[in-house]
């Protein structure tokens, strides 16, 4: 079987007959000579424009089997099999004949058959629900399967991510709402119709590159659709401000108006993304106002750092410290459980270049941070590899009574790990000159005895090796005054 897109001016037919395809299937031609003529409209990329314009009707070629049918054709590959009426008035066929191979049969691409495709949910965190249709909101699990109806909701902290059976990834941010509106693929083609309804908040969209030419995937908002033959890129809304913002990582976006003069203006299945009211390339973002036109491309900012991001993650909450990014008005930083950024956990975006998510349970995860610049747009992400093992080390001091010794106590919170400490005391808070500097203590004490009076500063270094690796905890330096 052969499949071929014919873009079909109306009206016109194929030149090939009946008799005249079969001679020409003997001799190995086929012959096409009525095309839609292209208007000035279609030629400008840029320019707005109702999809009525520029869409012409699109046929498939199908090449005959021996022995094929209209009835058995229409059965297999339209969506109404009573359809083969139209094909046979449409390519000049008796209907009861059975054809030889290698006839050329135009199929209208607006009337094949599609089957229902799922998509498979691999991620889940914190608050996450769905519902069918009108049908009341039930939790979300990791291994559900949607399909075309289904709503994905998200809370706080809620994010859910799911897998197309072509390998795409598609994430929905905390506070989302995200409806599958097409989800099918054809029959006789075997390409992808993918529609994603975003209501409000942030996807995220990791695109396998299409390989059929009317390969379709597209996020709507009520303002934008953003199309995309694979490559990686963000559709955030803000139904308050009614603002769209598209960010494009990998790639290259086609973003066109939801709608031109009231009327649906989404481009159809292979429609190039050239033909879009705005290409979007990668490292370029577009925001688009309530009303306004689609906004032009914007560069990216440059992805930020971390001011230190070897560290582990030990303290009582978990907290990045970013290096200040020029041109940035607020930060962006995530926690996920993988490097890819599919199952997240954590999101927070902060003014200053500094963001603490709290407690944390150990475990290794992935933080990316991106800066974000006065139009709203979040730049390219840096994602590091970080440590959450956190160890708790508490220390005291004070006069033993009757005595001139001065005693010093600490603990750690992981007991169960076999633990060192080095014991510092010094008369200067740098340390730099110690009165006592004792490494290798395995106990939780140490006395220090006929001490003069004078102000003093000390500190309590832990130090465990645990799953071939070392840990270092330092108490902060106190100080305390001994008066004699």
């Amino acid at each position: 079987m052969t499949v071929a897109f014919d873009a079909v001016a109306p009206g016109c037919a194929s030149s090939t007959g009946w008799r005249a395809g079969a001679a020409l299937a003997v001799a190995g031609l086929i012959a096409i000579t009525c095309f839609a003529p292209v208007s000035a409209d279609a030629q400008s990329p840029r320019a707005p424009k109702p999809r009525s314009k520029m869409t012409a009707p699109v046929y498939v070629s199908y090449v005959t089997h021996d022995g094929d049918t209209l009835y058995e054709i229409a059965g297999r590959y339209l969506r109404d099999s009573g359809d083969w009426a139209m094909l046979s008035r449409l390519n000049h066929v008796p209907a009861p004949r059975r054809m030889p191979a290698g006839i050329t049969l135009r199929l209208p691409a607006d009337r094949l058959k599609q089957d229902p495709e799922s998509a498979r949910v691999i991620a889940t965190s914190g608050p996450a629900e769905h519902a069918f249709g009108k049908n009341p909101f039930t939790p979300l699990t990791a291994g559900t399967t949607l399909g075309e109806g289904d709503r994905i909701r998200t809370g706080h902290n809620g994010f859910v991510t799911l897998e197309l059976p072509d390998g795409s990834h598609i994430t929905v941010s905390q506070d989302g709402v995200l409806d599958i509106g097409t989800l099918r693929r054809t029959v006789l083609t075997g390409s992808g119709d993918r529609v994603l309804d975003l209501q409000h908040g942030e996807v995220e969209s990791q695109v396998t590159h299409a390989t059929k030419k009317d390969d379709r995937f597209q996020i709507r908002s009520p303002s934008v659709v953003a199309g995309v033959r694979g490559t990686r890129f963000k559709v955030a809304y803000d139904g308050d401000a009614q603002t769209t913002a598209v960010e494009v990582l990998d790639g290259a976006v086609g973003v066109d108006p939801a709608a031109v003069n009231g009327r649906i203006s989404a481009p159809s299945p292979g429609v190039p993304l050239q033909a879009s009211a705005q290409l979007v390339k990668a490292r370029y973002g577009s925001v688009t106002r309530a009303g306004g036109a689609i906004g032009g491309p914007v560069e990216l900012l440059a992805a930020p750092s971390l001011t230190d991001p070897a560290k582990v993650q030990d303290g009582k909450t978990v907290a990045f410290d970013l290096v200040p990014a020029e041109r940035a008005v607020a930060y962006r930083v995530q926690i996920a459980r993988d490097a890819d950024q599919l199952d997240l956990i954590r999101d927070l975006r902060v003014n200053a270049p500094h963001a603490d998510f709290g407690d944390l349970a150990d475990g290794t995860y992935f933080v990316r941070i991106a800066a974000i610049d006065s139009n709203g747009l979040e730049g390219l992400p840096q994602v590091y590899g970080f440590e959450r093992r956190q160890l708790g080390l508490n220390a005291s001091a004070g006069p033993r009574a009757g005595s001139r010794d001065y005693e010093f106590r600490w603990f750690v919170s992981r007991s169960t790990v076999a633990t060192r400490f080095r014991f510092v005391l010094a008369t200067t808070a740098d340390l730099r000159h110690p009165l006592v500097d004792k490494t290798d203590l395995t106990g939780g004490q140490i006395v220090v005895s006929d001490l003069p009076g004078g102000v003093y500063y000390w500190t309590i270094v832990a130090e465990q090796f645990e799953n071939g690796r070392f840990y270092e905890k330092s108490s902060t330096v106190r100080s305390f005054t001994l008066a004699r």
